[in-house]
């Protein structure tokens, strides 16, 4: 079996780009629920959620051109720390990284990686894929990749 979900939103929202640049749109964003894809002049400054309070930011990324994926435990959880990023390796949720957001010429790269940022540090990917991140570790110390366009609060 082939689970597409990591990348299968991202990839929906390329989709809907493409028809919007064949139709003749060069400046617009996608909005796949939160799977996030913009074109056009101006830059957008989108506010990255705290995992543990929907009402704060842990920082704001600069979109301008690009592709937005983030995920999250707190998102499609289901109990105490019962959520939808599970392990393949143990069949259980992952619990040392709570948040992750990654930015990249195609939602569905900075879909997968999003949630591949949940098992495995950065640098592994960094020879593969062109992107930039953050990640927020349970512990609450966010970290981000030296080229990330935007700023943390924490």
């Amino acid at each position: 079996m082939i689970d597409v979900g990591a990348a299968g939103k991202g990839y929906l929202v390329d989709i809907i780009a493409d028809i919007l640049r064949d139709e003749g749109f060069t400046s617009f964003l996608v909005d796949g629920s939160g799977d996030l894809l913009h074109a056009g002049d101006d830059a957008l400054r989108i506010g990255l959620e705290h995992p543990f309070n929907a009402g704060l930011a842990i920082g704001v990324a600069h979109l301008k051109d690009r592709a937005l994926c983030a995920s999250a435990v707190n998102r499609r959880a289901w109990g105490d720390r019962l959520h939808h990023v599970i392990d393949g390796r143990t069949g259980m949720p992952t619990d040392d990284v709570v948040s992750t957001c990654v930015v990249a010429d195609d939602a569905a790269t900075a879909d997968g990686l999003a949630t591949a940022l949940f098992f495995v540090p950065a640098e592994r990917l960094a020879h593969a894929f062109q992107f930039s991140w953050v990640r927020m570790l349970a512990d609450g110390h966010a970290e981000a990749s030296a080229d990330f366009d935007g700023e943390l609060f924490t």
